[in-house]
């Protein structure tokens, strides 16, 4: 029975491994130099006191933490790449693992757009103390300035991003903590 079986299994099996997209590389924070592609943008260019930083950690992930506060119309904190090419195509998606602390984050695309605080953005919700990954095709992010949506502005072009980063602005004051272990996208 197992011997007529046998084939029906190999195609079932070869079928579900074609199905799957492998996962490339994006980023990671496994180098020597990885703290040196990153920096923290808060609301303090807009004069808020939030506090976000974020360090390479021994286990190799970066965590990114402080405290958000809505004093002074402030309200976000930021860590991003700093300007970096990214083999990002039309099509992908990008996956990223986090554990967090129940908050949702944003996961931000900026471009070369010359629109003042202007990025593509995508939720990340988050499970407290528990690592997950988050999926969110390229063609899913919203271009927004200075947190609103922008109307009329097309898709990420991928050959126009310069830069990948997390946010949260959930105006809720308080502790925050995101640990990421790595970026990664499917074609």
């Amino acid at each position: 029975m197992l011997a007529t079986r046998l084939p029906l299994l190999l195609t079932v099996f070869l079928m579900q491994a074609l199905a799957e997209k492998p996962l490339q590389p994006l980023l990671d924070f496994v180098g020597p130099d990885a703290a040196q592609k990153w920096q923290a943008v808060n609301d303090g260019v807009m004069g808020g006191v939030s506090e976000g930083r974020f360090k390479i950690t021994a286990d190799k992930t970066m965590e990114f933490s402080g405290r958000l506060s809505l004093e002074n119309n402030g309200g976000f904190a930021s860590v991003r790449t700093k300007l970096t090419n990214f083999d990002i195509h039309g099509g992908d998606t990008l996956v990223v693992r986090v554990k967090g602390d129940g908050r949702e984050y944003v996961l931000n695309i900026y471009t070369k757009s010359r629109r003042m605080a202007f990025s593509y953005r995508a939720p990340l919700p988050t499970t407290r103390d528990e690592w997950t990954e988050v999926s969110v095709p390229l063609d899913e992010f919203i271009p927004t300035s200075f947190g609103n949506r922008v109307e009329g502005m097309g898709p990420v072009e991928p050959d126009q991003i310069n830069s990948l980063g997390f946010m949260l602005s959930d105006k809720k004051p308080g502790p925050f903590k995101l640990e990421v272990a790595w970026m990664k996208i499917t074609r």
